[in-house]
């Protein structure tokens, strides 16, 4: 896919390249920046780990927008990533692309390796090349593990992911700081924490959950409902990152105060910050509110714990709002209420 030339106007524009554009947080964060007036390079590779169909219809709407220019590659194709760059000049690079998914990374460990390993270690070496203003990447709170110290900060220790998944990400944690120290490129890393909402993943509980609800089949509930999730809306995460971009990581005899709980290095202009609603919220009290949304009760399947899963997340969000002053304002009756309305819409 390829929606539009360069123009001339687009050197009088912040132009921000995002890998991912077609997943379901790169397609709203694509939305949020050209709404605000920013050019979007995006770059995705339509992969068949979900339906194409929904990807392909998230890209088809952000090529709409005048303003973006999609292209559909693998971040593992250094030449397609070093001509985008030379075309299009981004002020910023977002990182979002990669394989996701606990479960599956269980059954299908090389297609973690490739994307999120060597896929990421060619966009580090893309942000060698051409040193964005900020170079910003998606992490996960699964880095977190099986860790019992409630909430979440990004100081805590996460040397022990429970998942392939989370180690991956972790690993990328890793990459990017040493790449941070080594060439001076200014990144901040992001956990997410439960992303819910319009346009969703269908591996995810919420869009599962809707589905079989809707279609008069049982929903599965691990651990026998005994589960806490931080679950985050994607309209408070996309308004986060807009405006982490702006709050760019200086080297270390660049900074002339600080805040007592950064998770900033000492040893390179990097930052880890977590995005989450801060607000627990039981896995069965979720489901509640999915069933006043859709007004059907659900059939149950109470099922042992997932393996790579674990019981709770909460997030420490008090270095985001430090930051940016912004904290997560939409509740789950809300945002549930939309990805219902959503799914009808869009399944119909």
């Amino acid at each position: 896919m390829k929606c539009l030339e360069l123009s001339k106007e687009l050197s009088i524009k912040k132009v921000a390249f995002i890998t991912g554009t077609a997943g379901f947080i790169g397609f709203h964060l694509a939305n949020h920046l050209l709404t605000n007036n920013w050019r979007v390079v995006g770059l995705d590779a339509i992969t068949e780990y979900y339906d194409v169909n929904l990807k392909k219809d998230r890209h088809k709407i952000l090529c709409n927008n005048k303003n973006f220019h999609g292209h559909t590659g693998f971040i593992q194709d250094n030449k397609l990533l070093e001509e985008l760059c030379d075309k299009y000049n981004p002020n910023v690079i977002i990182h979002l692309a990669a394989q996701a998914g606990v479960r599956y990374s269980i059954d299908n460990p090389r297609s973690y390796v490739e994307a999120n390993l060597v896929g990421t270690f060619n966009i580090l070496e893309l942000a060698r090349k051409y040193i964005p203003d900020h170079f910003l990447m998606a992490s996960t709170s699964s880095v977190y593990g099986n860790n019992k110290n409630m909430p979440f900060d990004e100081n805590q220790k996460c040397d022990n992911p429970i998942s392939f998944y989370a180690a991956t990400k972790k690993s990328n944690e890793v990459m990017a700081h040493s790449y941070s120290h080594l060439f001076k490129i200014p990144i901040t890393m992001f956990r997410f924490f439960t992303v819910y909402g319009p346009w969703g993943r269908p591996d995810m509980a919420l869009f599962k959950f809707t589905k079989n609800i809707l279609s008069g089949n049982p929903i599965d509930i691990y651990n026998y409902g005994q589960m806490k999730r931080d679950f985050t809306n994607i309209d408070d995460l996309v308004k986060a990152i807009g405006l982490m971009i702006n709050v760019i990581p200086l080297n270390p005899e660049k900074r002339k105060h600080g805040i007592d709980y950064d998770s900033i290095s000492n040893t390179a202009p990097y930052r880890i910050v977590n995005i989450g609603s801060s607000k627990p919220v039981s896995l069965m009290s979720y489901i509640s509110e999915l069933e006043k949304a859709l007004g059907i009760v659900s059939q149950k399947n109470f099922l042992d714990m997932q393996d790579g899963d674990v019981e709770e997340t909460s997030s420490n969000t008090e270095l985001l709002h430090s930051l940016t002053g912004f904290r997560a304002q939409k509740d789950i009756q809300q945002g549930i209420s939309e990805f219902v309305s959503w799914y009808k819409s869009y399944y119909k």
